[in-house]
């Protein structure tokens, strides 16, 4: 059954699950296999939420999935980011994300804190139907067996079809020994003999290292727009870029707006920092269950 809204649009899953014709027309949750899907078409973007309040606008705007930014939720929790959250705070927020939205949600796991495979074992069992793993630490990288092995321990963990594994490769940050490209190729080839489902190298800025990235690497790429690069994402899969994450992207624009009205607020007393705002009402009903309008 398609229930649809007075513009004969499809509603949203939480417009839908208040629906007062609601019958069962959501019949179970988001899986690994519908997120593993989008991997193998044209190209998705994956934004970032950071609080179960982020992740329902994004999921009612038409976003078929969502993923965790570890940088949002340290961002909000008052702290840098870079692990200094410990694992049971940052699952307890994957675990409200994953609760208020009924599309896919897929963590930043940084480099699987001290235990890899138990870390995956935890985000599944909070409802996460995959996760990134960071081959560095303190911004030095693992040995590619080390890394490799790391990827395997995650993939016993949560066998391939029940949890998306996406490998991060911070090559491009620094830290290669040799030529960076060539460098970032054999770790990803590695990573993906170990069990990675795709393959995330951020921090690369110019479109023929991209595409050249993505006709080399044996998985589905994922970059990261907004951190090094404002190359937009139709662009992005042009090059052969099959997933556009945006990571803490969405949270750095939604703290420098409340930057920015703190500082006319102290400067001028004026409020033209509302202008454009959603008005009280509408959120409310976003929050209610309805979509846009």
């Amino acid at each position: 059954m398609r229930i649809l809204d007075a513009d004969a649009r499809p509603l949203t899953f939480l417009a839908l699950r208040n629906h007062p014709d609601y019958r069962g027309a959501v019949t179970r949750p988001p899986s690994a296999a519908d997120f593993l899907a989008m991997h193998h078409g044209p190209g998705f973007v994956l934004p970032n939420a950071w609080d179960p309040g982020s992740a329902r606008i994004l999921e009612q705007l038409g976003f078929p999935a969502l993923a965790t930014t570890s940088a949002g939720i340290a961002w909000a929790c008052g702290v840098p980011d870079g692990g200094d959250l410990d694992l049971d705070t940052m699952l307890d927020h994957v675990r409200r994300i994953v609760a208020a939205v009924g599309v896919p949600v897929t963590a930043d796991l940084e480099a699987g804190y001290d235990d890899v495979a138990r870390t995956v074992r935890r985000a599944v069992e909070a409802g996460a139907v995959g996760g990134n793993l960071e081959d560095q630490v303190g911004g030095v990288l693992f040995g590619i067996d080390e890394a490799a092995e790391r990827i395997a321990a995650a993939r016993a963990a949560a066998p391939a079809g029940t949890f998306v594994l996406n490998a991060r490769t911070d090559t491009y940050f620094g830290g290669a020994t040799g030529d960076v490209f060539t460098e970032t190729i054999e770790r990803a080839a590695r990573y993906v003999e170990a069990g990675a489902d795709c393959v995330f190298v951020p921090a690369v800025d110019d479109e023929d290292t991209i595409r050249r990235l993505a006709a080399e690497i044996p998985a589905p790429l994922n970059l990261v727009a907004g951190l090094s690069n404002a190359i937009p994402a139709p662009t992005l899969f042009s090059l052969g870029v099959k997933r556009v994450s945006l990571g803490g992207s969405i949270a750095r624009a939604a703290l420098t707006a409340v930057e920015r009205a703190g500082r006319e607020l102290l400067e001028t007393g004026t409020l033209d920092f509302l202008d454009g705002v959603l008005p009280y009402r509408e959120l409310q009903q976003r929050f209610a269950g309805g979509g846009p309008e």
